[in-house]
């Protein structure tokens, strides 16, 4: 048990039966009343964000994570399998539960973070950045550099990213795993 004055960015609690993790806090002391803190819970199943004010020396259950280093192997079906790098164990997980599943390459290391009490995956997360290769874009037109116009372009994973009118078929580029953006050219 954890007092709500704890909560930090990336704490794991238990409410109401479900597992959150807390994205933002901010500790409030108004000029009349009792001190609270006002948080952002982010529902580690499906993702959903939620606001809630918890008083202080409020008693919350913890919930003590492992956060460990998997790298992708192949996919299977439904699942990807990939490979602790410690043990070198074998783990199937859900496409669910990755955020970013769309720009995984094989042999990625992703951050699994799992609950050390029940050994359960709650989510695998891929870096913020990844560098892929564009497989197919329309070609782009000497002197398309002056607007911030984008066209669509395919990656290696078969994902679809709007880039600027410049990148052509072959180039690297970097792409945010959280938003699908582009964000620059690889050097």
């Amino acid at each position: 048990m954890i007092n709500a004055q704890d909560i930090k960015n990336g704490t794991c609690i238990r409410m109401d039966g479900k597992l959150y993790f807390c994205i933002e806090f901010l500790h409030v002391k108004p000029g009349k009343g009792n001190t609270f803190m006002r948080t952002k819970l982010k529902d580690v199943v499906n993702g959903y964000v939620l606001e809630r004010r918890f008083n202080i020396g409020e008693k919350l259950e913890d919930v003590r994570v492992e956060r460990r280093p998997y790298q992708f192997l192949y996919k299977e079906g439904e699942d990807y399998i990939f490979m602790n790098q410690e043990t070198f164990e074998q783990a199937p997980i859900a496409r669910d539960l990755i955020t970013g599943v769309d720009f995984l390459k094989e042999e990625m290391v992703v951050e699994v973070v799992s609950d050390a009490s029940t050994e359960t995956v709650l989510y695998a997360e891929l870096p913020v950045k990844v560098e892929l290769e564009v497989t197919y874009t329309e070609p782009g037109l000497k002197g398309d550099t002056a607007t911030n116009t984008m066209k669509p372009a395919t990656v290696e994973t078969g994902a679809t990213v709007r880039v600027p009118l410049f990148i052509n078929t072959g180039e690297k580029i970097r792409v945010d795993t959280r938003t699908g953006e582009y964000l620059e050219r690889a050097k």
